[in-house]
């Protein structure tokens, strides 16, 4: 299939993308990889009137370090973090995540804000940023704005990012000297969506986890006292209290599995 019509807008400043969507509002969409968007284009899944390309826009693709943590930019792509100098040093837990992103081809134009955009809820990138307590700057015509990533995710494919907003950035804090790392993945085949994938960073009082794949956006929580003693009894009332769900990938029940299974692991690598 081929798209919609559509009117095509190439963006060279942040004052252009902004005042396209003041003016469009939930008729545009932003174009930055296409990574996510001209598949569901394709498929008439989307339908905008209007595309803002800000592939182009250099203002917008930028990596850098700023008060303990790395802002990155809306152009920005997926590879151009996995291959920065000190990521696992910087980051190591999204640096655990990105073999298990797709494939090299779709990092290369991919981008890290793109795959926040999308939300999908079996994304790794969404989930290393709720798991690391990041944040996401949204700019419109009227300003910033920054959002926890807590309170970003609404549900699948479903944000708290208004129509005339775009991501501006995401700001992900810098690994603290304490804390310990643990990124765990089950998927059909390599590079498929996860299933479930796992995120765990103990920090010497306790440990944040969290879970892609087993509801319809990611979810964290905080365990304090860890003790390998009483993990699986954690393990399993936070299994149960997700809403998974059943489809044709996995039941509910074998999601449900996997939380305990791969969590499991990822709390003793983060204990050793």
């Amino acid at each position: 299939m081929k798209p919609a019509k559509f009117d095509y807008i190439r963006a060279d400043s942040i004052d252009e993308v902004s005042a396209a969507l003041a003016e469009h509002g939930d008729d545009a969409r932003i174009l930055a990889g296409g990574q996510s968007l001209l598949p569901m284009l394709n498929m008439r899944l989307a339908q905008p009137r209007v595309l803002v390309d800000i592939s182009q826009t250099a203002a917008l693709n930028f990596i850098r370090s700023e008060n303990e943590s790395l802002i990155i930019g809306a152009s920005a792509t997926q590879a151009a973090l996995e291959w920065r100098e000190h990521l696992a040093t910087d980051l190591p837990l999204v640096h655990q995540a990105f073999p298990h992103i797709s494939h090299f081809q779709i990092r290369n134009r991919g981008t890290v804000c793109g795959s926040i955009a999308h939300a999908d809820p079996s994304a790794e990138l969404p989930l290393c940023l709720l798991a690391l307590g990041g944040e996401i700057v949204l700019r419109s015509k009227r300003g910033a704005r920054t959002i926890s990533s807590n309170e970003f995710f609404l549900g699948a494919l479903r944000t708290a990012r208004e129509s005339e907003e775009f991501i501006e950035a995401v700001r992900i804090p810098l690994a603290k000297r304490d804390q310990r790392f643990a990124f765990e993945e089950f998927s059909m085949r390599h590079g498929d969506y996860a299933i479930v994938a796992i995120a765990a960073i103990a920090d010497g009082t306790g440990i944040q986890f969290a879970v892609g794949g087993a509801a319809d956006r990611p979810m964290s929580q905080y365990w304090r006292g860890v003790s390998g003693t009483d993990s699986e009894a954690w393990l399993h009332d936070f299994s149960l209290s997700l809403d998974a769900q059943d489809d044709q990938h996995a039941t509910a029940q074998y999601r449900r599995h996997l939380v305990r299974s791969l969590g499991k692991q990822a709390i003793e690598r983060v204990m050793l």
